[in-house]
Order: C-alpha cells, then structure tokens, then sequence
C-alpha cells in the first residue's frame, strides 16, 4: 500500500466516563483504533483533567492490520493509576505510526441509554 492512513496523533476533548449504570448494559467509554498498518503500533495515551495534573504512561499495543476498542477505564499507568468515573477528562492519543482513532460513550445511567460516537481531532 503506498498511500498513508490515518494520523499519528489524536485528541478526544470530551471524556466522562459514566459512574453508574442501569440494566445489563455497563456505561462506558471506548478509544476505537484501526491499525491499517502492516506492523504493531504502540500508543501512549495522555489524560488532561479539569483539576489536576494530566495522567501519563498509559500504553497500549494493537497489532498490525487489526481494529481494538480500548475501554478508558481499562486503562492504568505502572503506578495502578487510572480515569476516576464521574471526572470530566480530555485524552491525547500518540502512536508511532499512523492510525485512525473513533470515540464512543455508552451512558445507561437511565433505562433509556444513550450511545454516542464521534471521530478524534487528528
């Protein structure tokens, strides 16, 4: 394949990660990667907060010509560090080669849920 796709770099400005859920449905927030590439891409994710500092060494592998849905509270840093529910957050996802990157919300904090995607800033 001779043509690039995708971007290396990735921002969600809008992150929240439900506290409570409703039903059989878990609330939950997904980072949603394609990796057109041949070869594993490594991805760094980087987390601003409103409040405090951001939250770094979050990584993650994805194999080569393979798609991946990363739940955000699935991630943690070496430290056990990880997205508190219920705290808004915006992410920055690095990789070190080109991927395409979509974001997701599933809100079931009332019977009637919500899903909501929508394409990262690249």
């Amino acid at each position: 394949m001779s043509e690039r796709l995708g971007q290396k770099n990735w921002f969600i400005a809008d992150g929240f990660i439900p506290p409570i859920s409703n039903g059989d449905q878990e609330s939950h927030e997904s980072i949603c990667v394609l990796n057109c590439n041949l070869e594993q891409v490594e991805l760094e994710v980087i987390v601003y907060f409103e409040d405090r500092d951001p939250l770094e060494g979050l990584f993650y592998s994805i194999e080569g010509r393979r798609t991946k849905h990363i739940r955000t509270s699935w991630l943690k840093n070496d430290q056990g560090e990880q997205i508190p529910p219920g705290v808004p957050y915006a992410m920055e996802i690095r990789s070190n080669q080109a991927i395409i990157v979509q974001y997701s919300r599933l809100d079931s904090t009332q019977k009637e849920l919500a899903l909501m995607t929508t394409m990262g800033y690249s």
